[in-house]
């Protein structure tokens, strides 16, 4: 039997943003938490376990595109599956 709830192993970079080659639409059908310097974090737009960083949106910054801009931030960066 295989499980059909099994859920695909969380990548080391991972982007909300489309646009972006970090992006999986597979990995982010599920709820992922980030965890940043031991505090849960819900604005995250991009990660990267190893690099320990991750990076935000500025509050009201845009580029030239109208894309808002990211700050990266660096720390310790723990990602995993929130339960349902």
């Amino acid at each position: 039997m295989t499980d059909t709830n099994a859920k695909p192993a969380i990548p080391d970079v991972l982007s909300i943003n489309p646009r972006s080659k970090f992006y999986n639409e597979e990995i982010l059908q599920h709820e992922i938490g980030v965890r940043f310097n031991g505090k849960e974090r819900f604005d995250v737009e991009e990660y990267c376990i190893s690099e320990g960083w991750i990076k935000v949106a500025a509050p009201k910054a845009l580029d030239r595109r109208g894309q808002p801009l990211l700050m990266k931030s660096k720390g310790t960066v723990e990602v995993f599956y929130r339960e349902s």
